[in-house]
């Protein structure tokens, strides 16, 4: 049996104030600071150690492994970067007020753009200062691999190119491995391990640095997964609904 760890980073500065956030590379709250200190220690407490991590562009993601590599004293393992790792692409919606855009558009279009699978916000323009082709860390994209708004089909095509090429060799070769991502690629993630259907997707939150296990077989299909907390696998009914809940970091650290 093999496990592989994936954990979405801690609450970011605008998870806390209701933004949308996407490809904009925003730093953890100290809310968020705290609960990847906790997620460090969940994993040190329930004995995890890792040979490989993975994780975005995007330094809310990058410091929460950071934080828990630290807890590990794992600061010297390979990570490895990516930005086919970082975020779904929100496009024009990217930095405006979640509260503001749904008294704009409405609920149920917001909730379309926010969990549906083949919906897009509205793109960015390609001269929009918000464009990622302005950014250093995309020089080496091609045009057409820079995207100008995303669905959650877009975002699983390249997260499943990554995980196929760069991170199924490592686990087949028994590396143990710990992605550190965000809450849509997350979701790419678990969709296709567990073959989750459109409609059962769309509900589906992935709670802020709360460490999701993953055992595999030898041909990496799941065998179960489960959330981890300090006493082990925590209930399902527990589990935080979203970034918000005190349950997600408020146990003694």
């Amino acid at each position: 049996m093999k496990k592989l760890v994936l954990v979405r980073h801690g609450q970011s500065i605008w998870n806390e104030q209701n933004r949308f956030t996407g490809w904009t590379d925003v730093d953890l709250s100290e809310k968020g600071l705290l609960e990847a200190r906790r997620a460090g220690r969940i994993l040190k407490f329930n004995g995890y150690e890792f040979d490989i991590g993975y994780t975005s562009y995007l330094k809310r993601a990058i410091r929460t492994l950071w934080i828990i590599l630290d807890e590990l004293n794992l600061e010297w393992i390979p990570i490895y970067k990516s930005w086919m790792l970082n975020e779904r692409h929100y496009g024009d919606l990217q930095g405006f007020d979640k509260k503001k855009i749904t008294k704009k558009y409405g609920k149920e279009q917001v909730f379309k753009w926010r969990r549906g699978v083949k919906i897009t916000p509205p793109p960015l323009k390609i001269n929009d200062k918000r464009y990622p082709g302005f950014d250093i860390r995309y020089k080496n994209l091609r045009k057409d691999q820079i995207p100008l708004t995303e669905n959650l089909i877009d975002t699983e095509e390249r997260v499943l190119r990554f995980w196929f090429k760069k991170i199924v060799p490592e686990i087949k070769n028994d590396k143990k491995v710990i992605i550190s991502a965000h809450g849509n690629t997350i979701r790419a993630l678990v969709r296709y391990l567990d073959n989750v259907p459109d409609d059962g997707i769309v509900n589906l939150n992935i709670p802020t640095a709360t460490p999701l296990i993953y055992e595999l077989d030898d041909d990496l299909t799941p065998l179960k997964h489960y959330y981890l907390d300090y006493k082990g696998v925590i209930p399902k009914e527990n589990i935080p609904e979203n970034i918000d809940s005190k349950n997600s970091y408020e146990y003694k650290l």
